[in-house]
């Protein structure tokens, strides 16, 4: 940080990094990205981050550790700059909560998946083709390798 009055005051890149436990090369990206304002500038043409950059890259590097996109992660900051201590519909409760729906979809689908495996396992089943029509095999591929209308069809004759 500069001390003369007539100077810029603020902190280069490299400590406003460091103390985030971020690589320059991401607060960089950040600033590109309009997540992090570009700073002043020093008479040498340094850049000078204000103290709060590092709070804002420790929020950006939250919001991404909790599933946030980048994009996410811009729109939530826009929606603070500009509620003014008002309330905003559509803050991070309502984005936390979408996200949170959007994570738990594919979980119950990994959740179905490894448990259909395990019961494959269970089962014993070696061959996948020389599995197919046993009874105790935990996949069903009778459903999947009867045509819809073959085995109507077979109903039909069976039924006579």
């Amino acid at each position: 940080m500069t001390s003369d009055a007539g100077a810029v005051a603020g902190f280069r890149r490299g400590p406003v990094a460091a103390a985030a436990e971020v690589k320059i090369e991401t607060l960089r990206y950040y600033e590109r990205r309009g997540l992090l304002a570009e700073p002043d500038r020093s008479p040498g043409g340094h850049r000078l981050y204000p103290a709060e950059a590092v709070t804002v890259l420790r929020v950006i590097k939250a919001a991404q550790q909790r599933g946030f996109t980048l994009d996410e992660v811009a729109d939530l900051l826009e929606l603070g700059r500009h509620r003014h201590g008002k309330r905003v519909d559509g803050g991070l409760q309502q984005r936390a909560r979408e996200k949170l729906i959007e994570v738990e979809n594919p979980i119950t689908d990994l959740e179905t998946i490894r448990d259909n495996l395990a019961a494959t396992i269970d089962a014993g089943c070696d061959d996948l083709l020389a599995r197919a029509s046993a009874e105790c095999c935990p996949i069903p591929f009778t459903a999947i390798t009867i045509h819809p209308a073959s085995a109507a069809a077979t109903a039909v004759e069976g039924s006579r």
